[in-house]
C-alpha cells in the first residue's frame, strides 16, 4: 500500500469518524466531501498516467528523428541481399545435385520467400492492398 493509499484510508477513517460525532444529518456532506477528495486523487493520478505517456511518446519520435530503425537502414539491405546470394550457390548445389530441377525449385523459392518476408518485414506497406474506393477518398490504394 502506497501514501496515497494511506492517505486515503485515513481520510476515510476520519470521515466515517466524524459521521458518528455529527449524526445523519450531516452525512451527505460528509459524503460528498469525501469523494470530491476521491475525484481528486483519481484526477491527479490520470493526469500523472497522460502526462507520463505524452513524454514516452515524445521520447520515442525523438529518438526516431535522430536514427534510423535497424531494420530500416541501407547496410542491413545490402548485407541481406549479398549473405542470401552467397548461400544461394551452395544451396542450389546442394539441391539440384540430390534432387536435380525440383531440388533446385525448392532451393530457389526458399530463397526468394526469404527475401520476400525480409523486403516486407523492412517495408510494410511495399505490398499496398486494393480496396474499394470509399466517398471523400483520392487513391484505390491503402496506405
Amino acid at each position: 500500500m502506497d501514501a496515497r493509499d494511506t492517505d486515503l484510508k485515513k481520510e476515510l477513517d476520519a470521515t466515517l469518524q466524524a459521521r458518528r460525532e455529527l449524526g445523519e444529518e450531516y452525512e451527505s456532506a460528509l459524503v460528498e466531501s469525501f469523494l470530491e477528495k476521491v475525484d481528486q486523487r483519481i484526477d491527479g493520478a490520470v493526469d500523472r498516467r497522460l502526462r507520463r505517456q505524452l513524454a514516452e511518446q515524445q521520447m520515442q519520435v525523438a529518438r526516431g528523428a535522430r536514427a534510423p530503425r535497424d531494420t530500416d537502414t541501407w547496410g542491413e539491405r545490402f548485407g541481406f541481399a549479398i549473405v542470401s546470394l552467397v548461400l544461394a550457390i551452395p544451396l542450389s548445389a546442394i539441391g539440384g545435385g540430390i534432387a536435380h530441377l525440383p531440388g533446385l525449385l525448392v532451393a530457389w523459392t526458399g530463397i526468394v520467400g526469404v527475401n520476400v518476408v525480409q523486403a516486407v518485414r523492412s517495408n510494410p506497406g511495399l505490398f499496398g492492398t486494393r480496396r474499394h474506393r470509399k466517398a471523400g477518398q483520392d487513391s484505390d490504394w491503402e496506405d
